[in-house]
């Protein structure tokens, strides 16, 4: 049998991610990698065609149809059509590729080939740029992470040679044999939320396939049924100006980045996790964008983001497909003082992090990949309403790499929204240094520049008030207030 012949089934946790696309929300991972010096156009196809496309997932598109979601091989593959030169029009410079960025990200990819695409910007003013777009269906931001770190080298010598992925392991097969046991009483769709909530119970402890985090699973079914009651019946988010009636256009932008090693000492000396510092930092800023804008956020309640979790083994690093699930973290826009919000931040974080609604919504993904497909957008439209935006933080490689003997210089991705949510947040941390970009529907926030302005700003109050501290010890959060009311404006 050719391998154009061949069908793969498709995991349902991606199926449920492939099928998540509507015109208001493309399911695209986009990312921007600017290198230092020109790149070889010959070079990174050879590099593209015996690093990335020993990866099968490349070379195949996805057919959706009645019998469920399946891999097939492309048979009229052409790698030219996935890895297209182009050039900005004008000055060729940071406005320009923004609006470049923002217009591929509003139009979809071609679903009749496999569905990804890197386009190769030669005349940008600050040296070539690789914009990359890939579905959400194929993998994570994680496993992405692993894939294009396949295609590098740690110094500008190395030459492209094939990598086979050989520890990337499928979990293809143990996912159907979970998953089939959990809808097959409810295939037409009746009594679905009921026999899924009763199912879950007895699946909880088979949804992860790590015996480390999921053996006590089977012990702890009244806590996963109110997990999954917990996040089906919380209240739908405020009405803000992030929160509305979406169009098709996106915008996207992104800040200068912070040096990873301030960001470290700052979550040192507060007692708090890098994650915590950067998501204060990026609250801070949508508060103050706020305030410029005219509202106030203190008469308003807090937003929130949903948040993926990681739940891949750390051996199974490199799978590809989707492992992650969802929390819903509550963004404190009300609370004024940095320091404050901080560890209100800190506090919440460490609420999720005990908790199983990550694992939870992995299953429910999974449930309405199982499911038929006219039933996914009202329950996914029913969980994002009670988010505002999505906000993602990816550890990247900490030392300078190359991709077909040219230096890249910085990386930033933006993370994709689903249902009625309007908002991407997306952090990623490279050669010791943090990129944070936003990405918005055009009718909700034109000027996504607006808030990430304000980034730096809000983590540098944070900086100045670690330098404030005593010597033997940490400030009390009541403190917030003195320490910056005798402060000035770090700006």
């Amino acid at each position: 049998m050719t391998e154009e012949l061949i069908k793969e089934p498709i995991s349902k946790v991606d199926t449920a991610w492939l099928r998540m696309e509507q015109p208001t929300n493309l399911m695209m991972i986009n990312g921007v990698i600017m290198m230092d010096e020109q790149l070889d156009y010959d070079s990174l196809l050879k590099t593209i065609e015996q690093r990335f496309l020993s990866f099968r997932r490349f070379r195949q598109k996805a057919v959706d149809g009645a019998r469920g979601a399946h891999w097939v091989f492309d048979e009229d593959f052409d790698l030219r059509q996935h890895v297209r030169r182009t050039a900005l029009p004008g000055a060729a410079d940071r406005a320009e590729l923004e609006m470049l960025v923002s217009d591929l990200a509003s139009t979809p990819l071609d679903s009749s080939h496999p569905l990804w695409q890197l386009h190769v910007v030669e005349n940008y003013v600050e040296g070539p740029v690789l914009i990359c777009r890939i579905h959400h269906c194929i993998a994570d931001g994680i496993a992405l992470v692993q894939v294009f770190l396949s295609l590098t080298d740690p110094t500008r010598e190395g030459r492209p040679s094939a990598r086979k992925p050989d520890l990337w392991k499928k979990r293809r097969a143990k996912e159907a044999k979970v998953f089939q046991r959990l809808l097959d009483p409810a295939r037409d769709g009746l009594d679905f939320a009921a026999h899924l909530s009763q199912r879950l119970v007895e699946e909880g402890a088979k949804i992860l396939q790590n015996p480390a985090v999921a053996s006590n699973y089977a012990s702890e079914a009244s806590e996963i049924v109110r997990e999954l009651v917990h996040s089906l019946t919380l209240e739908d988010d405020p009405v803000t100006r992030f929160k509305g009636r979406l169009g098709t256009r996106k915008r996207v932008a992104w800040a200068e980045p912070l040096p990873l090693e301030e960001v470290k000492a700052v979550s040192k000396a507060f007692g708090c996790t890098v994650n915590d510092v950067l998501i204060s930092a990026v609250t801070g800023a949508f508060r103050q964008y706020m305030i410029s804008a005219g509202d106030d956020p203190d008469d308003l309640p807090d937003i929130r983001a949903t948040v993926p979790v990681n739940l891949r083994p750390l051996e199974h690093a490199q799978e590809l497909g989707n492992h992650f699930g969802l929390v819903f973290l509550s963004l404190p826009l009300s609370v004024d003082s940095p320091l404050e919000r901080l560890y209100t931040v800190n506090d919440r974080m460490n609420e999720l992090k005990s908790s199983k609604q990550a694992a939870v919504t992995l299953g429910f993904l999974a449930a309405l990949g199982m499911g038929p497909s006219a039933m996914q957008k009202p329950v996914l439209d029913l969980l994002s309403k009670k988010a505002t935006a999505v906000l993602t933080n990816v550890p990247g490689p900490q030392k300078p790499l190359y991709l077909a003997g040219s230096k890249m210089k910085e990386m930033m991705f933006w993370v994709p929204q689903n249902g009625s949510v309007g908002i991407g947040i997306s952090i990623l941390s490279y050669n010791n240094k943090v990129f944070f970009g936003l990405i918005s529907d055009r009718r909700l926030l034109p000027n996504p520049a607006a808030v990430i302005s304000r980034f730096k700003k809000e983590f540098e109050k944070l900086l100045y008030l670690g330098l404030m501290l005593p010597l033997d010890g940490q400030p009390h959060p009541q403190t917030a207030e003195n320490l910056l009311v005798n402060s000035p404006d770090p700006e």
